[in-house]
């Protein structure tokens, strides 16, 4: 080989080192913006995770008092129920009658969760 050649391959090889370093450098670009979406992504999906957790804790609050609610107007049920009182006349709707001053039927059926 003379000079000439070895001249010609050297900026046939600098040429191809300059593609190569500017084919790395949009690969790095390329990872770099897929880094940086990952990351507002795994953000996204924590903050995602976060609200569905507070929106399972509410639900269970909620269900919590609902049930507490129950079980108050239950318990006071059965305090009407235990002290005598009566919440349906002798004729109700339902077509049951207080016999010896007992409860009606619908209101034991209620205080005893057989009616919805």
């Amino acid at each position: 080989m003379d000079k000439r050649e070895l001249y010609d391959n050297f900026e046939n090889m600098e040429e191809m080192s300059r593609d190569v370093q500017a084919m790395l450098a949009s690969v790095k670009e390329e990872m770099t913006r897929i880094i940086e979406k990952n990351a507002e992504l795994e953000i996204e999906n924590q903050h995602l995770r976060e609200r569905l957790h507070e929106l399972e804790q509410k639900k269970t609050q909620e269900i919590s008092n609902e049930e507490a609610g129950l079980s108050k107007s239950r318990k006071n049920l059965e305090k009407l129920y235990e002290e005598g009182f009566h919440v349906c006349n002798v004729d109700n709707m339902y077509g049951s009658r207080r016999i010896n001053d007992e409860p009606c039927v619908f209101c034991q059926d209620v205080i005893y969760g057989e009616r919805h």
